[in-house]
């Protein structure tokens, strides 16, 4: 099993080593059943042949001969597991009913190599979905035989058509990836569609893009080979323009799954594994993506010199589904904005999406070829925006009247300073914001005015001078300037 299970397959020397490993398997299965068939009980004894019958199977499955002993293998094991899940425990009837599981797509297969089946390679494609440990080595051979057919189905496909167009198609590995992609697109358009699970068909969607892209990718590059003829250019031009706009539709329906989804869950308020509550915003954002594929979508099968009547009768219809598709998305815009309480915005939006809605009932009823799920939804939401507009209006007016109520209410609930739980910032820090006084809606804390007591701050005030330089400084002498006394004789003795 870990050499199936690499990357690139096991190669020659990889492959002599797991058939050798699953000859040696065989052998000991053989042993134990013979040991169990002496010392066992019958019950232990027929677990140990459908073992012994499997692993036979799965060598002669894996050496791609013998495929009616290998069938024998097969249908004896399941016959004896389909036995032991009637009788025993639960646990043991579930096991076996498992193992009755995983050997049924290698019967199948077996019958479909001898030939006793006819088989078609969607249904081998479904087969090798499933999953179970047994299947590693089926799931190789069924992709090879898918290849294979689908190389064999690719030689009649020389034509791809689209709006009444007709482009060869001369590279082979375009063929196999186009025919890809359109026995994918049987699963989703088939009558077996609604009974598909939704994880199943975004799967799908998956590998219809990446068939798409691929031939995509084989289109540019015979153009990059194909020199100076004109006629070969003009062709692969077209058939890439068409695997483009037919690439554009898949994309477009696989995102309007995803809006059907995300309607389902937008309805309840948990989902069933407790996953997040999908929100309006996911929905707006989902239709914006479709008005932009369908733009893209429109521009791609408007460009070019010959256009036809159908062409521009395309293009048309990609914009009218944009229409639709606006109209739903300000629908949802509006419940985004009502859920956050702004009703004057919601009610604008909804009125909008209205008028938006009535535009694109009244051209889908002029078309001819009338998209009859897509006028019922337009209808529904035409009735929805005029009831949910009613309803914020009242909502509104209702609001208005209890607006003194409740701000008498919330200003008597502001605190001066908020001392019970921390403000994040207060009414005074915030004067030149144009802000609610009192809080928003949804807003749980209470709007505080200011810290009190102020604490304190530092302001200025008169600087204190102190002259320290007076008694460093010597003055010079002024008594040649001061006024001398006159003295008498005896006066100048006693000095």
């Amino acid at each position: 099993m870990e050499k199936r299970q690499l990357l690139d397959g096991p190669n020659a020397k990889q492959r002599i080593y797991l058939i050798g490993r699953l000859r040696k398997a065989v052998k000991w299965a053989d042993l134990f059943s013979r040991l169990c068939a002496a010392k066992g009980d019958s019950r232990t004894s027929l677990e140990a042949e459908a073992y012994a019958s499997c692993m036979n199977g799965l060598l002669l499955f894996e050496q791609d001969r013998n495929w009616d002993t290998a069938l024998k293998n097969f249908i004896s094991a399941r016959a004896v597991y389909e036995e032991l899940g009637k009788y025993g425990d639960l646990e043991n009837q579930v096991l076996c009913h498992e193992r009755v599981e995983e050997l049924e797509p290698s019967v199948r297969y077996c019958r479909h190599k001898i030939g006793e089946s006819n088989l078609k390679t969607s249904e081998l494609l479904q087969i090798g979905e499933m999953e179970g440990p047994a299947l590693d080595l089926f799931k190789a051979k069924l992709e090879a035989a898918m290849a294979e057919a689908r190389s064999q189905q690719a030689a009649s496909l020389t034509e791809f058509h689209w709006l009444g167009h007709r482009f060869p198609i001369s590279n082979a590995k375009t063929r196999v990836s186009i025919l890809k992609a359109q026995e994918l697109e049987k699963d989703l358009h088939g009558p077996a569609a609604d009974s598909l699970p939704v994880e199943k068909k975004l799967a799908v969607f998956d590998k219809i893009y990446t068939a798409y892209q691929e031939a995509r990718s084989f289109i540019r590059s015979d153009l990059a080979s194909a020199g100076d003829a004109d006629s070969v250019k003009d062709d692969l031009n077209g058939l890439d323009k068409a695997v483009g706009a037919v690439l554009g539709q898949r994309t477009i329906e696989r995102n309007q799954l995803l809006v059907s989804i995300a309607k389902s869950k937008l309805a309840r308020r948990r989902d069933d594994k407790n996953e997040k509550v999908t929100k309006p915003e996911e929905l707006v954002r989902l239709y914006d993506l479709l008005l932009q594929n369908t733009g893209d979508l429109s521009d791609l099968v408007s460009s070019g010199r010959d256009r036809k009547p159908e062409d521009v009768a395309f293009s048309e219809d990609c914009v009218l589904h944009g229409v639709a598709f606006r109209a739903q998305r300000c629908f949802y815009l509006a419940k985004s904005y009502s859920s956050a309480g702004k009703r004057t915005e919601a009610y604008a939006l909804y009125c909008h999406a209205r008028s938006l809605a009535e535009n694109a009932l009244k051209k889908f009823e002029t078309t001819m070829d009338t998209d009859e799920a897509m006028t019922k939804e337009l209808k529904t939401l035409y009735n929805e925006c005029r009831a949910n507009s009613c309803i914020e209006h009242a909502t509104g007016i209702m609001e208005d009247e209890k607006a003194p109520e409740n701000l008498s209410k919330k200003i008597s609930t502001i605190s001066l300073s908020g001392v019970e739980k921390k403000a994040e910032k207060f009414l005074v820090e915030k004067l030149d914001v144009y802000e609610s006084a009192v809080g928003e809606s949804n807003v749980k804390s209470v709007p505080c005015i200011g810290v009190f007591p102020p604490a304190f701050q530092s302001i200025p005030r008169n600087p204190i001078v102190l002259d320290l330089a007076y008694n460093c400084i010597d003055f010079p002498s002024l008594e040649n300037r001061m006024k001398k006394d006159k003295m008498g004789f005896i006066s100048r003795l006693w000095r």
